[in-house]
């Protein structure tokens, strides 16, 4: 799957995007990317997380879970290949790819994300809610040190997969900070600067880009 980071500048300038689904109708999405991440998909689509999306007034949720594995036979049905589906007072609908989710970024109030740059960057240029999930089974500790800079900047809410419950409940869209026009060599040394490598990258000279 292709994770567009086309220059075009962000699509609104209010602070929040308008929420693109009535009131009663609000919609979340999760996204896994390309990658493989059993760990948050079953804790979405666990009770815990289902009943606080239900109480902050989610009606919808769309979950694209990759390569990744679960259970919810007792949650959802299965009526095609790679495609799962739940009725209630929260529909459910899972699958695995698409081309693009720039669709369903549009669509939802409140986007869910693992911590790939390339999903959080597009996320954050339409200014929408975003809560990220490390993964924490991975090699090194990329994902986390990007989103610890991001909410440093406000930009995000960070949570562990345990945790994800109470963020969701705890977030206050209205509390983030806009993402600025995107400028990649402003966003490269904002992020250097709130993960430390300011030095590091003025001490090296003609160091290669991060």
């Amino acid at each position: 799957m292709s994770e567009s980071l086309d220059s075009s500048p962000a699509t609104t300038e209010s602070a929040r995007s308008t929420p693109s689904t009535p009131a009663d109708r609000m919609h979340v999405f999760v996204t896994v990317g390309s990658t493989r991440f059993d760990a948050l998909v079953q804790r979405v689509l666990s009770e815990p997380v289902l009943d606080v999306l239900r109480a902050k007034g989610y009606r919808t949720l769309d979950v694209q879970c990759g390569d990744s594995e679960f259970d919810a036979s007792s949650l959802l049905s299965r009526n095609a290949d790679d495609h799962w589906e739940g009725a209630g007072e929260l529909e459910t609908s899972v699958w695995r790819f698409k081309p693009t989710l720039k669709e369903d970024y549009e669509r939802a109030d409140l986007i869910i994300s693992h911590a790939g740059s390339g999903t959080i960057i597009d996320v954050l240029r339409l200014r929408k809610a975003l809560i990220v999930i490390p993964n924490e089974t991975l090699m090194d500790n990329h994902q986390a040190e990007l989103s610890d800079a991001l909410v440093g900047l406000g930009h995000l809410k960070s949570s562990s997969v345990a945790d994800l419950p109470r963020a969701i409940e705890n977030l206050d869209a209205s509390t983030l900070v806009p993402f600025p026009q995107f400028d990649g060599s402003r966003f490269r040394e904002l992020l250097d600067e709130e993960m430390g490598f300011s030095h590091s990258r003025e001490s090296s000279s003609g160091a290669a880009g991060r």
